[in-house]
């Protein structure tokens, strides 16, 4: 079976972190199957995975617009070794790095924005620099889900582990959305496309508006 690209999303496995800011991948490719799920003609079909216990891989049969079968991944080989399960996916199903599109969380962007980029280095991000090592190359796509800096009585480490609080639960639902509705606009249109569709995107200020 051949796929014509793959988007995973990081995070860690566990329901202790599956509403933390460093889940924001996770979430991203959760929203995703839901829609699949919701339509008949998007089913989602799981694979296995070259590893059960460090992998979690779906074959979505259809992108919108888009042509081919993609792979939706949640690595579960926790953060830090995120690289491993990828580079396993990429190397069992023949997918290139260069049509790998990886969703992660973001402290550089406040919460309620998104970006994408193709390249570009790991500025601290364990998965991301996982993924640079195992992958042996950074020229993968990211798109970047925006979680803000702690304050500075924060230790790093506790705020990416610490549970969204009830205000930003509030900006997550049409984050999640613009984020999932990128996806095959990136696939179909390429990345000046999905740039112009996230960049001014702000889901803060339209939920004040």
């Amino acid at each position: 079976m051949e796929f014509a690209g793959m988007i995973v999303g990081l995070g860690n496995p566990g329901e202790q972190y599956r509403m933390t800011r460093h889940n924001a991948g996770f979430m991203v490719v959760d929203a995703v199957l839901a829609e699949a799920r919701e339509k008949h003609y998007r089913t989602a079909e799981e694979l296995p995975g070259p590893d059960d216990s460090e992998t979690f891989a779906v074959s979505l049969p259809k992108v919108p617009k888009n042509r081919g079968l993609f792979l939706l991944a949640k690595p579960m080989t926790y953060m830090n070794r995120s690289g491993v399960a990828v580079a396993r996916l990429c190397k069992e199903h023949g997918v290139s790095p260069q049509n790998v599109l990886v969703v992660h969380d973001e402290m550089d962007l406040p919460l309620g924005r998104l970006k994408i980029k193709k390249g570009g280095g790991v500025a601290g991000h364990n998965g991301l620099r996982s993924l640079v090592d195992e992958l042996g190359t950074d020229a993968f796509t990211r798109l970047r889900v925006g979680i803000g800096r702690p304050e500075q009585s924060w230790q790093v480490k506790d705020y990416v582990l610490t549970p969204f609080s009830p205000v930003e639960l509030e900006l997550l639902p049409p984050v999640l959305a613009r984020a999932r509705d990128a996806l095959p606009l990136f696939f179909g249109r390429g990345l000046s496309a999905a740039q112009q569709f996230l960049h001014p995107f702000d889901a803060a200020a339209e939920t004040a508006d």
